[in-house]
């Protein structure tokens, strides 16, 4: 049967091969993902480090929904989980629910080094690495390792989102992936993070209550790489989780805790029994935000938001909360790697920054020769080809990526009253970050001292 793009079923890593008119239908476009693959190679760290763990866990999360090729692991042993993902007791049990695959794959997969392993020539290859609040990967030809050392998870799950970042340039033909080394400070965003950085500071507080505005692909990344940090058994993070969907099985593609398990549930009730299944506690709001929303003085004071809807953003500093801190990712072929990151209250208001624009009419954007044909052939109708063209390119690591920046951002503010007002970036070249930052006022939310 010729597979048919929908909007609630399509891959939305294949959508990048449609809408550059790479592929001549969505068959080929699927494909072309599936001759993207991985073998992930772990050394002895991974059996006695949660940071190891949580960097190995993130790869196979993420990266078996854009390298349809599979993602296999080696393992130098089988041992316990060291952290709450809650997808299984034993490292292998829980490669395998994230969709892994135990062994090494063909010659011609990509490679990505978890710890230490035997260094081989084989390219492409990476090593991801990390140190305190910086990580990324490096070509393992050019021997660059960091002490991987610190409890700030944050770094080996965005070192994991970045290694995924290069292997899938590598594959879509970009000259300089595995090439170079690319990583980020989370301390200091937009500084070398292959320098060692005194200032620094031990991870000492977590936060603890907060609101989730959009339970997508960038509130899952919220809830995953808040679900790897070292939360004590008896100060679990208290949620309130607002979303209006139901997982499709689109989101399979992009939202690192969807799976097709879960298709046609409540995105809010899905993801509140994942964060229960960690001991959390959960509210759920199932309805959309907007000018109805307001917070009362028993709930959560900071909220992260994870939707694009310009209209509901502009709103954000309506609802009561004390503290918002918000993602936003690119779209299309040239935009799907970017990403950014607002803080409110702010120098701009949001509604000042989303102002409402008038939207393009869909006969003035251009036609992919993909789409054309199905609309000449009656696969779709121009509605349908409307609604097609209008979901964005959508990789997992990048809302990863992003999420690593939206958390590390709490902690920034709770451990030196230091906050981004605005940050934006791309994986394509991470070495021009930039970022807005200002003193901040404390904390305004609950939080877990270590």
């Amino acid at each position: 049967m010729t597979a048919r793009p929908m909007p609630e079923t399509m891959n939305r890593a294949a959508k990048l091969f449609l809408d550059r008119g790479d592929a001549a239908s969505y068959g080929e476009a699927l494909a072309r993902l599936e001759g993207f693959s991985l073998a992930v190679s772990c050394g002895p760290e991974v059996l006695t480090s949660a940071s190891h763990q949580c960097a190995l866990l993130t790869l196979v999360n993420a990266g078996r929904r854009s390298f349809l090729g599979g993602v296999f692991v080696e393992l130098p042993d089988d041992g316990p989980v060291l952290v709450p993902c809650g997808f299984g007791e034993s490292i292998g049990a829980a490669v395998q629910a994230l969709g892994g695959k135990i062994g090494m794959g063909s010659s011609d997969t990509a490679r990505i080094a978890v710890g230490s392993v035997a260094r081989s020539d084989h390219s492409p290859s990476w090593q991801v690495t990390w140190d305190g609040w910086r990580g990324g990967a490096a070509p393992v030809r050019g021997c660059f390792r960091l002490p991987e050392r610190g409890d700030v998870r944050l770094a080996p799950v965005v070192a994991s989102a970045i290694a995924l970042s290069e292997a899938f340039q590598h594959f879509d033909g970009r000259a300089a992936a595995g090439k170079r080394a690319a990583g980020v400070s989370l301390w200091h965003p937009g500084a070398d993070w292959r320098c060692d950085d005194p200032s620094e500071p031990a991870l000492r507080y977590l936060p603890q209550g907060l609101w989730l505005l959009g339970l997508g692909n960038l509130g899952q990344a919220y809830l995953w790489c808040l679900g790897l940090l070292p939360y004590p058994d008896n100060q679990k993070p208290e949620l309130m989780l607002q979303d209006f969907d139901v997982v499709s099985r689109a989101n399979d593609s992009t939202s690192v805790l969807s799976n097709d398990k879960l298709i046609g549930l409540r995105k809010s009730r899905a993801m509140a029994a994942w964060a229960e299944s960690l001991g959390w506690k959960t509210s759920i709001v199932e309805r959309r935000f907007g000018a109805s929303t307001t917070r009362t003085d028993e709930e959560p004071a900071v909220a992260l938001c994870g939707f694009d809807n310009a209209l509901a953003r502009a709103a954000l500093e309506d609802a009561g909360f004390d503290l918002v801190v918000e993602a936003g990712l690119g779209s299309g072929p040239a935009g799907f790697m970017n990403f950014s990151l607002h803080g409110f209250p702010g120098t701009r208001p949001a509604r000042e920054i989303w102002k409402e624009e008038p939207v393009a009419p869909h006969s003035e954007l251009p036609t992919p020769r993909a789409y054309a044909e199905m609309l000449e052939q009656g696969v779709l109708d121009e509605c349908g080809l409307a609604i097609l063209q209008s979901r964005s390119v959508g990789v997992p690591f990048v809302s990863l990526t992003a999420a690593a920046f939206v958390v590390a951002d709490l902690l920034r503010r709770l451990h030196d009253d230091r906050a981004c007002e605005v940050l934006a970036g791309s994986l394509f070249d991470l070495e021009f970050i930039e970022a807005v930052e200002r003193d901040a006022d404390a904390y305004p939310g609950t939080f877990v001292t270590l």
